[in-house]
């Protein structure tokens, strides 16, 4: 797959700061990818994902997104994305239908029209779409000072995809959402991405949002200090292991030593996979056992472990 964000030795420094706030970062994300990065606060995520969507300048540094130079290009580049920005950015003087409308003729989608019934058929149905998926179907034509805070979340996603943009920016893009509107949103941003191809640029605090991810690159203190896929990441730094016990619990450890594997506590016992498969590690077992729960390591688990190495190795 082609490359649609390439970003060579990007370096931030902001005047007063000791320190760079993005530290000679490189990565690439392919085409149609759901990359997400990850990081504490502070650690210069979020001035990336500025970079990149041309809403903060670099200080040296390449940086391509859709194929454009973001220095000499920034005008292509952002008619190529989409930005779903975690401070609001809505104008608040406006109905919905209204800032969606504006946005539209912004990025010159639809031909802008004084009112929403001159609009094109094609923008009306894009809008009903999105307005349905989000549930705010019957509020679109609302003022934005009667909305609450996750009304006015859902209405800046609706903006932000109204132009199909090839890649969608989407910082902390589920915040102030309910469970039900997350649900909705991620289903529909992943119809998105496999109808249109979109690439999807994630930094988020809702971890378990990053699991389906193709590539998760950790930063801190404005370098990477690791990447990979998901399963990669959980591999590499969470160990997985099993939680059993018995009513014969002096069995039950006569048989864990006997066949070296290794445990701890007194009941019940975490038993450490190592190079076995949790299903030979059972088989090994002849006591009845009581109590068998498989932990299955998380991209949270890992991200936390990613995040203390490298604290104390700093």
């Amino acid at each position: 797959m082609q490359d649609v964000i390439e970003v060579e030795h990007l370096v931030k420094k902001y005047r007063t700061a000791r320190k760079n706030a993005v530290d000679d970062i490189s990565f690439t994300v392919k085409s149609g990818e759901f990359f997400t990065l990850l990081g504490p606060n502070g650690a210069g995520k979020t001035t990336t994902l500025s970079i990149l969507n041309t809403t903060l300048s670099k200080t040296s540094g390449s940086v391509k997104v859709a194929g454009f130079d973001l220095e000499t290009q920034a005008s292509e580049v952002r008619n190529s994305i989409g930005v779903i920005f975690q401070n609001p950015s809505l104008d608040l003087n406006l109905t919905a239908e209204e800032n969606i409308r504006f946005h539209a003729s912004l990025y010159g989608v639809y031909p802008f029209a004084p009112a929403y019934s001159f609009m094109p058929k094609a923008y009306k149905e894009k809008v009903k779409e999105l307005a349905q998926v989000l549930d705010l179907n019957e509020k679109i034509f609302d003022q934005i000072k009667t909305y609450s805070g996750g009304m006015k979340r859902k209405l800046e996603i609706i903006r932000g995809l109204i132009h199909n943009p090839k890649i969608l920016f989407l910082d902390e893009p589920t915040t102030g959402l309910d469970p039900v509107s997350r649900a909705n949103l991620w289903e529909y941003i992943m119809k998105v991405r496999k109808d249109l191809k979109t690439t999807i640029f994630l930094t988020t605090h809702y971890l378990e949002e990053a699991e389906n991810a193709d590539q998760v690159l950790i930063i801190n203190h404005g370098k990477i200090i690791s990447n990979g896929s998901p399963t990669h990441l959980k591999k590499a730094f969470v160990e997985e292991y099993i939680a059993i016990d018995s009513a014969d619990r002096k069995k039950l450890v006569k048989e864990l030593t006997t066949h070296k594997l290794r445990y701890t506590g007194e009941g019940p016992f975490t038993v450490h996979i190592d190079k076995k498969t949790v299903q030979e590690v059972i088989q090994l077992i002849k006591v009845k056992l009581t109590v068998v729960r498989v932990h299955t390591p998380t991209l949270e688990e890992a991200y936390l472990e990613v995040i203390k190495e490298d604290q104390e190795n700093s």
